[in-house]
Formats: structure tokens, sequence, C-alpha cells
């Protein structure tokens, strides 16, 4: 069974760590276990606990009052809430629930309804990207199970492929972007929702896809020119080596030139090429895209 650390709920919930702690103190709904080193262990129905609570406090509930509520009690007065703030915030974290207890079913019900309801495009940009944005470090840091992972990605892809291939085809273009991924990363959601954002915005894209070896990324190269190569690095293999790949890129045509996002670059500390520049946060990531 998954079991995850205060870092784990503060990052997903949005509440400090801090906080939590202060709760735990002085009520009831969250019991955590302790490990032999007296750290602090959560389970998937604390998570899903602390979820409903910082929801429901958000909204205006008391913390003592939510305190005197049942599971079920939270769960309707989630349901009461109707701020369009509050329903897109709903669905995401009913969405990570989902995750963790396995339902799939309606894991991909929740989506399908935001789409029938919304359409495609704002599925994409108002509740998928801010579920990946919330569960990302869960899975970085083996916190998901990797069937939870497995389940819930090939969902989300098929989602966001299906926005794609709703958006107007790109036939008259000024910009072409290369989306890929190096060998050993299969993690491909990441660079899905930035050819959704690209193709939305008029820029032609030649998506490569994940495990791709530098051979075929400088063929492409020497024969497009591309006006920008993009890399977004979630969770490699073990046999992922970064300086590595980072040199190879540094060969490419400099008249191309690399960016690179996601964690494993986002901490990374040594020169980089002079055709290569790192996006280290998600504003940065998002301001690049609209500037091209």
């Amino acid at each position: 069974m998954s079991t995850y650390s205060i870092k784990d709920l503060e990052q997903v919930s949005g509440i400090k760590a801090h906080t939590i702690r202060i709760w735990e103190q002085r009520y009831n709904f969250l019991q955590p276990s302790r490990t032999e080193t007296n750290i602090r262990t959560y389970s998937a129905v604390e998570l899903k606990t602390i979820l409903n609570v910082s929801f429901l406090n958000k909204y205006g509930f008391k913390i003592s009052h939510i305190d005197k509520m049942s599971p079920e009690q939270m769960e309707e007065k989630i349901l009461t809430i109707n701020q369009m703030d509050a329903q897109k915030e709903r669905v995401v974290n009913n969405l990570i629930k989902d995750m963790v207890s396995l339902n799939m079913p309606a894991f991909e019900q929740q989506l399908d309804n935001y789409i029938a309801q919304k359409g495609v495009e704002k599925t994409i940009v108002e509740i998928i990207f801010s579920f990946l944005e919330r569960v990302g470090i869960l899975w970085m840091t083996s916190k998901i199970n990797p069937a939870q992972e497995h389940l819930a990605t090939n969902i989300l892809r098929q989602k966001i492929i299906y926005g794609i291939e709703k958006l107007t085809p790109v036939t008259k273009y000024t910009k072409r972007v290369v989306l890929f991924l190096p060998e050993a990363e299969y993690h491909e959601l990441g660079i899905l929702y930035v050819h959704f954002l690209l193709k939305q915005n008029g820029i032609y894209v030649d998506y490569l896809g994940t495990n791709i070896p530098m051979g075929d990324l400088e063929f492409l190269v020497s024969r497009t020119k591309p006006d920008y190569l993009f890399c977004h690095i979630t969770s490699p293999a073990k046999k992922f080596k970064l300086d590595k790949f980072l040199d190879g890129l540094s060969k490419i045509n400099k008249s191309s030139p690399v960016v690179l996002s996601g964690q494993i670059v986002r901490d990374y500390k040594g020169q980089v090429a002079s055709n290569i520049s790192i996006k280290r946060s998600l504003g940065e990531t998002i301001q690049f895209l609209n500037t091209i």
C-alpha cells in the first residue's frame, strides 16, 4: 500500500506542512502513522481526507466545524459549493482521489463529464494541466504505484491527443518546433501538453515522441532546420546520463536552439552550451511558449 510524507500532502493539497502539523495536534481528522525514527507517514485515506479538508477550508468552512464531519458529510458539503474555481478544483481533487483508489472508471468519467460541459480544450487547460502539476511530484518520487500511474497517464494521454486532433490543422506557419524525449525517457504527457499549446498558437510541431536516439534527432534537425527543439524530462530510467545528453545536444546545429524543462534539468548546476536554455519553472516554460 502506498504511503505519503507530509511534504507529499503539502504538494498535493497546497496546505503547508507546518499547518498540517498544527491541525494534527488540535483535531482528529488526520492520524498519521510513525516510523521507528518518528517520521510521519500517511495512507491513501488520509491523502483523500486532506484534499477534502483543504477544499472545504478554502471555501469558507472553519476547521473546527470540518473536524466534526464524517467523511460522507464532507463529500456532501463539497457538492454544495458552486463557485467556478471551486468546481474546477473539485474535479481535480476527484481525479486524484480516484487515481489513488484505482477507481479508473470514475477517473475517466470525471474527464468525460467536463469535456461534455466545457469542451476538450478547456478540459486540458483547466483540469488536466492542474492535475499533472499537483501529482507530478508523487510520480517522480515513486509515491504513486506504477499501476496507478500507468492507468491514469494512459487515460490522460488519450484525452490530450483527442484535444490536439480537434484543433485546426497547421498548414501555414512561421515557426516549427521539434518535440522529443531522450533515450530512456517515456513520460510524454509533458510534451503532449506542449504540443497542444503550440498547435493552439498556430505553430507547426514535429512530434518525435519518446526514447529518441541522438542520431535520429540530428538527422531531423539537419534536414528540416526547425526554429526550436523542446524536451521535457520527467523521470528517465536509471541508465540516463544527463551530462552525456547535454553534451550530445551541444553538437546539434546551432541554428536550432534547444529548450529543456522538467525537474531533472531544473536542478542542474553545471554549465550548458550556448545553444541550450533551461526553463527552471512552470512559469518560465509557459512564458517561453507564448513568445515563440
